[in-house]
């Protein structure tokens, strides 16, 4: 009798802590993967959302608020959700900026359709002037003077301190203040709506019980995470880590419902 094939499923998610922390139990076997196997790629967060714009992969990572533009093709899962509380983008500048200066500024945002982007959109409308940098370029764009601020996400949340950088605001404290104290949703894993129903429950229970295994055994995926992390500190990425990866990573649960409808709500009332 041949032996029956592996659910081939085509993976991708960002080489950030977070993902990588929250998918090492399912890739390295410490879980069950439900008689599926993956090929997995790593991209860059602007380059996710790309991809899932061209049905690219089966399971991916994208930001919350890009969701609206590939709905057709895929649906969000419960579980491998980037969201929490003072888990906001930082806007960061070499100077203390007024209020009134914001509409002639040049912002470095590490992705248009990133939900750091939409924020900002949200929080500063008159800001147009946006030009797109990888995420971990953009503390050096500020500080070389190529751009007036800069929109920090991932592990540069931790690291601008120490490069006299100054805050501006936080945008994850924004978006609490207009939600009355909803977690924020940054990021959430999508699959195609084609896939059968048997598969994308086995998908979000596999990645629900990966998440758990990691953070039940956080020290387990640190040699994968620092292999292809950004920030090589192991401090900065257990902070990262921490940071990001929580109960809403395990199971969105009511109350991550009701921040992602009211992300996406604000999403089409508020931005064409």
């Amino acid at each position: 009798m041949k032996k029956q094939k592996h659910n081939e499923i085509t993976l991708a998610f960002s080489p950030c802590p977070n993902d990588t922390f929250m998918f090492w139990a399912l890739l390295n076997g410490k879980v069950n993967a439900f008689d599926m196997s993956f090929k997995v790629s790593m991209l860059d967060i602007e380059q996710l959302n790309k991809a899932a714009v061209n049905h690219e992969y089966d399971m991916i990572k994208i930001s919350y608020s890009h969701y609206p533009k590939i709905s057709e093709a895929y649906q969000l899962l419960r579980a491998g959700s980037a969201m929490g509380f003072g888990n906001g983008p930082l806007l960061v500048a070499r100077r203390k900026i007024h209020p009134d200066e914001f509409s002639h500024l040049k912002i470095a945002i590490p992705g248009i359709e990133t939900t750091a982007n939409m924020l900002l959109t949200l929080a500063y409308p008159e800001v147009s002037n946006k030009p797109v940098y990888l995420f971990s370029n953009i503390e050096d764009a500020v500080l070389s003077g190529e751009v007036d601020a800069g929109l920090l996400i991932h592990e540069t949340r931790f690291t601008y301190e120490k490069k006299q950088l100054h805050k501006l605001i936080d945008l994850g404290e924004f978006w609490e203040t207009k939600t009355g104290g909803l977690p924020l949703p940054l990021g959430a894993i999508a699959v195609k709506r084609k896939l059968s129903e048997d598969t994308k429950k086995n998908m979000n229970n596999a990645v629900s019980e990966s998440v758990l295994y990691a953070l039940k055994n956080p020290q387990k995926p640190e040699k994968f995470v620092l292999n292809h992390a950004n920030e090589i500190d192991i401090d900065v990425c257990r902070k990262h880590i921490n940071l990001y990866v929580n109960e809403f990573s395990v199971d969105i649960g009511d109350t991550g419902k009701k921040a992602v409808d009211a992300l996406l709500t604000l999403k089409t009332n508020n931005i064409a």
